[in-house]
C-alpha cells in the first residue's frame, strides 16, 4: 500500500487528521471558548491561525473541532458498514423473495434525501451528536448494500463457493469466510467515499447551525466565518483546509489499500 504515492499521501493526511483528533486538544494553545486576543486578528506568532470575531483562537478551535467531526464521520461509517454488509450480503446470497424485500427496503432508504431528513429530525428533536450520528448512519448504508449485493451475486456461483456448498458449509460460514474477504477491496473504496460524504454532510449541518451547540466542529467554524469572508480570510480557510485534507486523505488511503488487496 505504501509503495503507491497516493497511499503515502493518504497515510500522511489521515495521520494528521487523527493526530488533531487524539492529541489536538492537549496541544491547543488556548481554551477555544476563551477570549485571548483582539477581534479578527490576522495570523501571528501568538495566534498561528488568527482569531475570530470575539477574539478566540482559531487554531485551538480547529484542533478541538477535529475530534467532533471525525467522531461523527467514523460512527456513521461504522453503522453504514455493518448495515450495508449484512443487508447486501443476505440479499445477494439468498436471492428470491428475501432479495426482493431487502432491495425494496434499500430503495426506500435510498430515495430519502439524507440532508433534508437530518434537518427535519434535528428541527423536531433538537440538535445533538447522537441524533446526527443515528440519522446519518441509518440513511447512509443503501449504496454500500447495493454494491455488496452485486458483488455477492457475481461470486456466489463461482467454483470456490460451489465447493464450500458441496462440503456442507452453512450459508453464514460461506459469506464470512469465502465471500467477504473477496469483497473487501470494493467495500473499502465505497466506505472511503462514504466517509468523505458524511464528513461533508456534518460540516454542512454545522455550517447551517444545526450541529451540537455544545461541541465545536469544523462545519460550525465554517459557519461562523461566512459573515467575515472579505475581512478575515483565515476564518474559513483553516477549517475548510482541515476538511479537504481529511476527505482527500481517506479517499487516497482507501484507494491504495483496495489496490494492495487486489494485488495491483
Amino acid at each position: 500500500m505504501l509503495r503507491r504515492p497516493s497511499g503515502r499521501i493518504g497515510v500522511a493526511f489521515v495521520a494528521v487528521a487523527l493526530g488533531m483528533a487524539i492529541v489536538g486538544p492537549l496541544l491547543a494553545p488556548y481554551d477555544p471558548f476563551a477570549i485571548t486576543g483582539g477581534s479578527l486578528a490576522s495570523p501571528s506568532v501568538a495566534h498561528a491561525m488568527g482569531t475570530d470575531s470575539l477574539g478566540r483562537d482559531v487554531l485551538s478551535a480547529v484542533l478541538f473541532g477535529a475530534r467532533t467531526s471525525l467522531l461523527v464521520a467514523c460512527a456513521v461509517s461504522a453503522i453504514a458498514l455493518v448495515c450495508g454488509i449484512a443487508i447486501g450480503a443476505t440479499a445477494g446470497y439468498r436471492g428470491g423473495y428475501i432479495d426482493a424485500a431487502l432491495m425494496r427496503t434499500t430503495e426506500l432508504f435510498q430515495v430519502i434525501p439524507r440532508f433534508f431528513f437530518a434537518v427535519v429530525v434535528i428541527a423536531l428533536f433538537g440538535p445533538g451528536l447522537d441524533r446526527i450520528i443515528l440519522v446519518l448512519g441509518f440513511t447512509s448504508w443503501p449504496s454500500l448494500a447495493r454494491v455488496v449485493r452485486g458483488e455477492v451475486i457475481a461470486m456466489r456461483d463461482l467454483d470456490f463457493v460451489r465447493a464450500a456448498v458441496a462440503m456442507g458449509a452453512p450459508a453464514g460460514h460461506i459469506v464470512r469466510r469465502q465471500l467477504l474477504p473477496n469483497l473487501m477491496p470494493t467495500v473499502i473504496v465505497t466506505l472511503g467515499l462514504l466517509f468523505g460524504q458524511v464528513l461533508l454532510l456534518e460540516a454542512t449541518l454545522g455550517f447551517l447551525g444545526l450541529g451540537d451547540p455544545g461541541a465545536i466542529s469544523w462545519g460550525m467554524l465554517a459557519a461562523q466565518a461566512q459573515g467575515f469572508l472579505r475581512v478575515a480570510w483565515w476564518l474559513a480557510l483553516f477549517p475548510g483546509l482541515a476538511i479537504t485534507i481529511t476527505v482527500l486523505g481517506v479517499n487516497l488511503l482507501a484507494d491504495a489499500y483496495a489496490a494492495a488487496l487486489g494485488g495491483e
